[in-house]
């Protein structure tokens, strides 16, 4: 008894600690999250859970122990290496010393779906296990998320589910539904998806209910509709957000808060920062130039 005791003292002593340096709660992503960990020297035990996660590994190289699926693991993780954990998995994992780690998290019914959209085969429609991924595209896609998290003004909410199914399309490879189809949106097509973004620049648009108006895929969504409108759905849906508030900051009938929430922006900073970046004024300048 006393041995067991002093083996769970010893074990304890060991454990790690993760604390929560940025997280995606509360920015109405759906389906999905990310979380910026910060993770102490150790032994951390990571249960079995319900959502697909990929843990990618930020900063300076570090020494790694990992047992998981009954194998065990030894590694040097560096900037950018990707541990791909399947729900259901769980594992013990071991540093040497203090990192930081980027957890993406996925919910079954977001990867299911896009995988049925996509028409990939049953052998390869599941989320597989991979550790110590190392795949520059998805490195991108990570750092992009990342920069999200780090953002006082995060982008719209289908800017991040943009690239969470960037990762996951990634992450299959080569996807033949996605080749040798149109190119392009057909004119009725564009014309019914710009006039729904029109009349829904107000409310939380996602890239599922768009897809749906066209009965495509999501992924089929994006890539036709950069090749018809020369940018990527959320970047369209935010310049549109920025050019209705100007004309109704000239109109002068509303103040610049309610302006930001009648175009569909979380609060007026966050107006503020993308008619900035896209306009190169304020909306205190646009309101001065009306006079």
């Amino acid at each position: 008894m006393m041995a067991m005791i002093a083996a769970s003292l010893r074990s304890a002593a060991n454990d790690g600690a993760r604390t929560s340096l940025l997280s995606s709660s509360g920015r109405g992503w759906e389906g999905f999250s990310a979380e910026l960990l910060g993770i102490s020297a150790g032994t951390h035990r990571i249960p079995a859970i319900a959502q697909h996660r990929i843990g990618v590994h930020v900063g300076k190289p570090v020494r790694a122990n990992c047992v998981c699926d009954g194998r065990r693991y030894s590694r040097i993780q560096a900037h950018g290496d990707a541990d791909v954990i399947p729900a259901g998995f769980g594992g013990a994992w071991t540093d040497e010393s203090d990192c930081t780690v980027l957890r993406v998290s996925f919910e079954d019914d977001f990867v299911r779906t896009l995988y049925e959209q996509l028409e990939v085969k049953p052998s390869r429609a599941h989320f597989q296990l991979h550790l110590q991924l190392r795949d520059a595209r998805l490195q991108h896609l990570a750092w992009a998320l990342q920069a999200e998290l780090e953002a006082e003004d995060a982008s719209d909410p289908l800017y991040a589910e943009s690239l969470c199914t960037a990762m996951l399309v990634r992450l299959l490879g080569t996807v033949s539904s996605l080749e040798g189809r149109r190119k392009t949106l057909s004119p009725k097509a564009a014309t019914r998806l710009t006039d729904y973004i029109e009349s829904s620049l107000d409310q939380r648009l996602t890239l599922a209910e768009l897809a749906g108006l066209l009965d495509i895929s999501v992924p089929h969504l994006k890539v036709l509709f950069r090749e018809t409108f020369g940018m990527p759905v959320h970047r369209y849906v935010v310049q549109r957000r920025v050019e209705r508030a100007k004309a109704l900051l000239l109109s002068g009938k509303l103040s610049a808060a309610q302006v930001a929430l009648e175009v569909g922006f979380a609060h007026q900073s966050h107006m503020a920062r993308w008619m900035s970046r896209l306009l190169g004024v304020s909306p205190r300048e646009i309101i001065r130039s009306k006079g």
